[in-house]
């Protein structure tokens, strides 16, 4: 059941949780998916939070933990008794699990470890835990549901149905040999037309699409993307099948590298919220800032220059922002197209090509857009032909310059292995104002004669 989060609700649970009426707090929580729980604890008060946390029955509080906010989480958790996380943890899938407890301090790592009743859920949270949280191997759960390929179809079934009890959602079913090596998928549907008294190895599907325990979750994702995957088999370095990846792990995945791009496009160092201390958003902010600091500075002491350009055409001056400002624009505009392909895996083909296709484009845009500059100039300074030329014709170098900057910086910045979503921010566009304004002054002086 949906539940609307209005000021009225948030009002009303509030005020039942400070009269303890427990019964009126359960039943508004009854049957409401855990993701509208979650929106409402973010909400409340933290003593609220943990209050209706402790209320409701560890299946439900289990879920709704995983989708509140983190900093809401680390506070919950820590008002929380060892037995009451373990509690918790029972209930998770072991992805889930691992999550919860890596995000514990290490002095109460163990003791909730030592307190889940299931050895064998504490084993596989245990393995997960080796695995980098950017892997594969640290975004796969466990459970899931495989056959040995030696099996008869009757027997399958029957063994199939003991390990769904522990599966959440059944995506796919998976084949294996003795030794555990993935060998395959299992079509229900095959499973079903097929006679009882056949074996697995007779119907399964050998083309399965897989990921390695230490493959980045990026590459994970952009496969599942690619081939339309709810779920992916994760195998070790001896391709034994040792858990799945889902799509609801790697939608988050997709989200965090969203945010951590568009952080870095606006010029922000580090995973920040809005709530971070102002210490930590000025950690985070500083240093592009400095580096526009810089970037003007070096623009003023370019303009310094061309001083003499100043004083014979003074009209120049008053187009310096608008060149700054095209050289910036293009050269986002370049570098964001191909920081998204990049992310997109559908960039293809050489350097070279992308950067004569970039100059064309940007040679075309630059002809339109220098046009419409130079008629207005001519007409704004009663026919003043050189100056229109040389803005005009400057508009158009500064844009092809900018677009092949742009385009260029962040594939070298892949190339390297260095997240080139770093291109669309502060960097670009500090670097082409730079650049715009020098090729702005040097083709006006060429042009005047100066």
């Amino acid at each position: 059941m949906a539940l609307e989060i209005t000021k009225e609700l948030l009002e009303n649970v509030s005020n039942l949780i400070a009269n303890q009426k427990d019964s009126a707090l359960s039943e508004i929580f009854t049957d409401v998916h855990h993701a509208d729980i979650a929106e409402v604890l973010d909400e409340l008060s933290f003593d609220e939070a943990v209050y209706i946390i402790r209320l409701l029955d560890s299946e439900t509080t289990s879920e709704v933990l995983m989708d509140v906010d983190d900093d809401v989480r680390e506070k919950i958790l820590g008002q929380l008794s060892d037995k009451e996380i373990a509690e918790e943890i029972d209930e998770l899938d072991t992805d889930d699990a691992a999550d919860v407890i890596a995000e514990l301090p290490e002095e109460r790592k163990q003791e909730v470890m030592q307190q889940i009743e299931d050895e064998e859920h504490a084993k596989e949270i245990v393995e997960l835990l080796r695995y980098n949280e950017s892997s594969a191997g640290g975004l796969m759960a466990k459970e899931l549901v495989k056959v040995n390929e030696n099996w008869s179809v009757l027997g399958c079934v029957t063994r199939m149905r003991q390990q769904a009890e522990e599966v959440t959602r059944v995506h796919s079913i998976y084949v294996v040999d003795d030794s555990g090596k993935l060998k395959g998928r299992l079509s229900l549907k095959d499973l079903l037309m097929a006679s009882t008294k056949s074996k697995i190895a007779d119907v399964y599907i050998p083309r399965v699409d897989y990921v390695s325990v230490h493959d980045d979750a990026e590459e994970v994702a952009n496969k599942m993307r690619k081939y339309d995957l709810e779920a992916i088999p994760v195998v070790d370095e001896l391709g034994i099948l040792v858990g799945r990846i889902t799509i609801d792990d790697i939608v988050d995945v997709i989200k965090e590298e969203a945010d951590k791009d568009y952080q870095l496009a606006a010029g922000i160092t580090q995973d920040v919220e809005a709530d971070d201390t102002i210490l930590e958003l000025t950690r985070a902010r500083l240093p592009w800032l400095f580096l526009g600091l810089i970037g003007g500075i070096g623009a003023f002491l370019i303009m310094g220059n061309f001083e003499d350009v100043f004083k014979g055409y003074s009209a120049l001056f008053f187009f310096t922002p608008l060149i700054a400002a095209m050289a910036g624009n293009v050269g986002v505009q370049s570098s964001a197209i191909i920081v998204q392909g990049l992310a997109n895996d559908d960039v293809k083909g050489s350097i070279n090509k992308r950067l004569i296709k970039e100059m064309l484009l940007a040679t075309l845009n630059g002809v339109v857009l220098a046009i419409v500059l130079f008629l207005f100039i001519y007409f704004i300074y009663n026919g003043d032909l050189n100056t229109s030329l040389a803005v005009s014709v400057s508009l158009i170098a500064v844009i092809i310059v900018a677009g092949l900057i742009g385009t260029f910086i962040p594939l070298f910045l892949d190339k390297r292995g260095i997240d080139p979503a770093i291109a669309t921010g502060p960097f670009i566009t500090t670097s082409n104002d730079i650049f715009g304004i020098l090729i702005y002054f040097m083709i006006a002086k060429l042009i005047l004669g100066i």
